[in-house]
């Protein structure tokens, strides 16, 4: 704390801030653990809000335990598991529709490499041979 206030000011009153926020609040770990568990948290809402993909088992839910209240923890649970297979039903029509995008342009490209063909052969004109 001395430290911070020797190397910038604003370090020391920021150490002395959360030392009485970690007094008052009785939290026991100590400022890097308390910085790494709120960017994990916040990756999580990320995740959930929709800017990324679900990873293979991430669930950005698993730092919700039991609310006490075991009819909205079952509802809460019904509702995510409705929602993750929701999910995966717009991830697998998502898959389809870029399936069906590829083929349309591999159809079309192709349409317009026979046309290229097409008229090269005709341009040249039949061949003779000698």
């Amino acid at each position: 704390m001395v430290l911070g206030f020797i190397v910038f000011w604003p370090i020391g009153l920021a150490v002395i801030v959360w030392k009485l926020w970690q007094k008052k609040t009785g939290y026991e770990g100590d400022i890097v653990s308390f910085g790494r568990e709120k960017w994990e948290n916040s990756a999580n809402w990320r995740w959930a809000c929709g800017s990324g993909r679900w990873g293979s088992g991430a669930n950005p839910w698993h730092g919700f335990g039991s609310t006490g209240n075991l009819a909205f923890d079952d509802w809460r649970s019904a509702e995510l598991a409705r929602l993750e297979e929701e999910r995966q039903k717009l991830v697998q029509a998502e898959r389809e529709f870029a399936e069906f995008m590829e083929n349309l342009r591999r159809a079309r490209d192709r349409e317009e490499f026979d046309r290229f063909m097409n008229e090269r052969r005709n341009q040249q004109g039949p061949t003779t041979s000698v």
